[in-house]
């Protein structure tokens, strides 16, 4: 009676001060959104099965009842049926840079403006949710502009995807992460470059000040970087320690750029979480991942992209006969590192390749090694237990956020149809919708 009697005046005061009626306030305070979504099957990637006739009920954008066609359906819900399709959680992207564009390559991004990759963040976070992708981690972005886009996204100014923002890679002069493709002559900010145990530190409380969730570093050399070895290592154990450390005691997961195996090896013995690319993964960095549990992120579909368009893209000659050098290796580590049992993540470096084609890489992993099933949980389930966030995405659970995507036909016997989605839904609102 108490809560009761409190609530009513309230309501009674703010009707007062605002000069609206009581009725609409108390309609206002009771409105909610329920969305009811059947279809032929659903794909149970927990289980890795499929359920025939599912009926998902998503009330204020989060699932609250995972049933079968013919439960009861709450008054006033809006009815969605698929027929024909099969329904998945939303995929996850564990690695995109949605501020790049692979055609803009080498020195000719030096054309536009700073900010002009702001605007080429918000037309790829656009194709990025209607390829199905509902939660990304961007790893690796200038000016905060990753952390821009998600606050534009959450405020509902332009479509997007859950963005999980890495804000800078932090690497050393020099290394990757630094811009080396310039003379002494040119001074270019390099706000996360960083050297030695304390000054590392540093930098990840920076960057964590701005908006970072995820910490990303580079312990070897790149394909894109002009003047690295590709596997070089670039970060000392020591180094890397501190990095991890100071991330972790902040609650922040560490993703790490690595293609050399040195690098590797030392970056998961420092504790990382996640290694991307892993291209020269040797048979004891495969070995050191199963033992500590730290997941592959393995972008084995872009080879095929940088080494048909890089050329004339402008992309440097020095990045595509490094590409050429571990382009098969990568592809034939990954399918190493399957077989051993590591822990595998989805993960494209979307912007290498143009953003909207993330899905291509499920065929590339199928080809590789993986089942249609192990490849869509690397994008959902595994996703999600990497990025710590089971409790809103991964899986069509209840709790979770009803981040829904759907194909005609069975995925199961055709991955590539997940190439060309004739549904998608984030937070219980159709983003697409084939008729």
């Amino acid at each position: 009676m108490l809560n009761f009697t409190l609530s009513r005046r309230f309501i009674q005061i703010a009707s007062l001060l605002l000069g609206t009626s009581l009725i609409t306030i108390a309609a206002a305070a009771a409105e909610e959104s329920i969305t009811v979504v059947t279809a032929d099957k659903m794909l149970d990637v927990t289980k890795g099965t499929l359920i025939d006739h599912p009926q998902i009920t998503i009330r204020n954008g989060r699932i609250t009842a995972v049933e079968r066609v013919g439960a009861a359906i709450p008054a006033g819900a809006i009815k969605i049926d698929l027929a024909g399709m099969t329904l998945m959680p939303g995929f996850i992207d564990m690695h995109v840079h949605l501020t790049g564009d692979p055609h803009y390559g080498g020195y000719r991004g030096l054309e536009f403006t700073d900010n002009f990759w702001t605007v080429v963040g918000v037309a790829n976070a656009k194709k990025t949710l209607e390829a199905g992708f509902t939660t990304v981690r961007n790893v690796g972005s200038s000016n905060y502009d990753d952390v821009a886009l998600k606050q534009g996204i959450e405020e509902h100014q332009i479509p997007g995807p859950r963005i999980v923002p890495a804000t800078y890679a932090i690497g050393a002069t020099g290394g990757h992460c630094d811009a080396t493709e310039f003379p002494p002559s040119i001074s270019v900010p390099t706000p996360a470059v960083a050297n030695g145990p304390e000054e590392i530190r540093a930098t990840v409380r920076k960057l964590r000040k701005y908006g970072a969730e995820v910490i990303k570093f580079c312990a070897t050399g790149g394909v894109f970087s002009k003047t690295d070895s590709v596997s070089g290592q670039q970060y000392s154990l020591i180094e890397m320690k501190a990095l991890v450390d100071e991330s972790h005691m902040l609650g922040l997961r560490v993703a790490v750029h690595a293609h050399g195996a040195d690098g590797i090896k030392d970056a998961i013995r420092a504790g990382a979480d996640t290694i991307e690319h892993a291209s020269l993964a040797d048979d004891e960095a495969i070995t050191l991942a199963k033992q500590h549990g730290t997941w592959f992120s393995m972008d084995i579909y872009d080879d095929d992209y940088i080494l048909a368009e890089g050329a004339k893209n402008g992309t440097f000659a020095e990045s595509l006969e490094k590409e050429r050098m571990i382009g098969l290796k990568q592809r034939q580590n990954f399918k190493a590192a399957l077989k051993a049992g590591v822990k595998m993540v989805f993960g494209t470096d979307a912007g290498i390749y143009p953003h909207g084609d993330n899905a291509k890489q499920f065929k590339t992993m199928v080809d590789w090694g993986m089942t249609p099933v192990q490849a869509i949980q690397a994008a959902t389930l595994n996703a999600a237990q990497a990025l710590g966030r089971t409790a809103d995405v991964g899986a069509i659970e209840v709790g979770r956020y009803g981040d829904l995507v759907a194909v005609k036909g069975d995925p199961l016997s055709n991955v590539t149809l997940l190439q060309s989605l004739d549904f998608v839904m984030k937070g219980g609102e159709i983003v697409k919708e084939t008729k």
